[in-house]
């Protein structure tokens, strides 16, 4: 009560009466007296509110104002989103600009004028902040040169020369989504967060990443990532080793993935869909160093993005 009453609220006569009694038997009757005419104010307060909720009147007036407050707002909203259609920048031209009415996104398409490299921009009123970069990888056999290269530009680049950038930015970043991805015919790396300067710092360097990796010029990358050789003990047998050979030793040990690479490559026999991009563990070891650079320094660049 005197905490009550230092905030502003000693207006009545109770209060006042309990902060100058001078005995404690005057300070328990005037809290008593305080406290029973706090709980009458209450129930007077409350009775005058379950009246006015029961008239019909006050409730549609209520659903009108809420009604209005919701379509002002989905207006506004709205209204920022329609401005993200009307963003140039120099560097680029506008190639198509479109509305997909069934997620509320407004999407804008960029072609970079030195590089053709092309940018799709997708305005939503989500507030996760995503950013992509996809490159066409088409693979010649199944040696699985594009998911090893996915998993290599990972382990640093130009300007993070860190050995392991990835996990440090999983486990100290405000990403909401960190990954990368390989298709058949296409690699993703994808990140999102819903902090701006996180976000482009994300941006920044899995850029650097794909297009500067440490791995086109140290085999150690390959290596690590993609096979080698290992001997546990003296007088056993060499054994093949690595992260992706691995990974894919237990995908091959799937009866249901074999089925359906096996369906895969009897429907799509002569095209890029008739090799495994993920790698086959009996070839994986054919590929070498110099191919596997190669392989980035024709994909891996803007105007193939």
């Amino acid at each position: 009560v005197a905490t009550w009453a230092k905030r502003g609220g000693a207006k009545s006569g109770m209060v006042t009466a309990f902060t100058i009694a001078s005995t404690s038997r005057a300070r328990q009757v005037a809290a008593a007296t305080f406290f029973q005419s706090s709980r009458s104010m209450s129930s007077a307060t409350t009775d005058s509110k379950m009246s006015a909720l029961k008239n019909p009147s006050f409730l549609s007036n209520l659903k009108s104002s809420s009604l209005r407050q919701s379509s002002a707002s989905v207006e506004t909203e709205t209204l920022d989103l329609t401005k993200t259609l009307e963003v140039t920048h120099p560097a680029f031209e506008v190639v198509e600009r479109d509305v997909v009415t069934e997620y509320g996104a407004y999407c804008s398409l960029y072609r970079h004028k030195k590089s053709g490299a092309e940018l799709l921009s997708v305005s939503t009123e989500d507030d996760n902040k995503v950013f992509g970069i996809t490159f066409r990888t088409p693979p010649e056999d199944s040696t699985g040169v594009p998911h090893i290269l996915e998993h290599s530009v990972l382990c640093g680049s130009r300007k993070y020369p860190t050995k392991d950038p990835f996990v440090q930015l999983l486990q100290g970043s405000l990403q909401t989504f960190l990954n990368a991805f390989t298709y058949p015919d296409r690699t993703c790396y994808v990140v999102a967060s819903q902090n701006e300067k996180d976000f482009y710092n994300l941006i920044n360097v899995y850029a650097d990443a794909v297009f500067h990796p440490r791995a086109v010029s140290d085999p150690n990358v390959h290596a690590q990532e993609g096979w080698h050789l290992e001997l546990e003990k003296k007088g056993d047998p060499l054994t093949y080793k690595g992260v992706v050979y691995n990974e894919m030793k237990g995908v091959y040990s799937s009866p249901d993935s074999l089925l359906n690479r096996a369906s895969q490559r009897s429907i799509f026999p002569d095209t890029t869909y008739g090799v495994d991009s993920g790698g086959d563990p009996r070839v994986i070891p054919d590929l070498s160093f110099e191919q596997f650079a190669e392989f980035h320094q024709r994909f891996y660049h803007p105007a193939n993005s």
